[in-house]
């Protein structure tokens, strides 16, 4: 029985970063691949949130924090990444050793190679284009503990599973090279004030979605793992739009106005003293 799995390089975590989404098996980030820094994470109503750039490629940085192996299934804009089915937690996952870090860094487009990752515009979004939007601006990560651990050196990726013990890995679901430019900027603002339901569509509109990058190289090789049970033991979610979207929902707090002094002050504004504010 085989099950795919990838050959990730762990990378291990600076004592000080903080993950945005910190679980008791795993912890999950976004990660800006150009810069090297984790996306600010923005708390509100009890969901987590990251603001991203239209073209930034990205990738999710994973953390097994306990002592045994355990699966994680990885969900982009509501697709696996992995497989690039519609995604479920009973499919197909990457696979960390005890301790270990690994960066995903796009879709899993073969043995060796993924497709970036990047922010992007609903329409461009590789759910969009294969007819699943209705998910874009999440990020999810299902993890199972492992029945009977068996020693694996290397981030690696399991099947689905049926039944008491997995079957072997689904092939990787085809799909064409997706271009990588960047998003067009929106057109300017409207003159006038728009309605509710102006601003409502134009929200919408405006959405960020994950692209269907270049190909990266991220070989990848077979496992064995059996899930400990048939629900994920944690369910990670981290939610995702342009930082416009995340200020006019309220997300990200708008900055207090700061007082700016008047270049050219009156020493005598007024006849008598006030009394001051109490």
């Amino acid at each position: 029985m085989r099950k795919l799995a990838a050959l990730l390089t762990a990378l291990p975590l600076a004592g000080c970063m903080s993950l945005a989404d910190a679980g008791a098996l795993v912890d999950a980030s976004v990660i800006d691949r150009r810069s090297g820094q984790q996306l600010e994470v923005y708390r509100h109503h009890g969901q987590l949130y990251v603001a991203g750039t239209p073209g930034t490629r990205y990738a999710v940085l994973l953390h097994n924090k306990s002592a045994g192996r355990v699966l994680t299934v990885l969900s982009v804009d509501g697709v696996n990444a992995l497989n690039g089915q519609t995604a479920s937690p009973a499919q197909s996952g990457y696979v960390l050793a005890a301790w270990q870090s690994a960066e995903i860094a796009g879709w899993r487009k073969s043995m060796d190679e993924v497709a970036a990752f990047y922010f992007t515009s609903v329409a461009d979004s590789y759910a969009g284009r294969s007819d699943r939007p209705q998910n874009v601006g999440v990020i999810g990560v299902a993890v199972y503990h492992e029945a009977v651990p068996t020693p694996e050196p290397a981030v690696t990726m399991a099947p689905r599973q049926r039944g008491a013990a997995n079957e072997a890995a689904a092939p990787v679901a085809p799909g064409e090279r997706g271009a990588a430019g960047q998003a067009a900027p929106k057109a300017a603002a409207k003159a006038a004030a728009p309605t509710a339901d102006e601003a409502q569509s134009e929200l919408a509109d405006s959405r960020l979605g994950t692209g269907h990058g270049e190909r990266l190289s991220a070989p990848t090789r077979y496992t064995a793992f059996r899930r400990a049970s048939d629900a994920p033991s944690e369910v990670l979610t981290i939610r995702y739009d342009s930082r416009a979207n995340l200020l006019a929902q309220g997300i990200i707090p708008r900055p207090a106005p700061r007082w700016t002094p008047d270049p050219r002050p009156d020493a005598f504004p007024a006849a008598f003293t006030p009394d001051p504010r109490s």
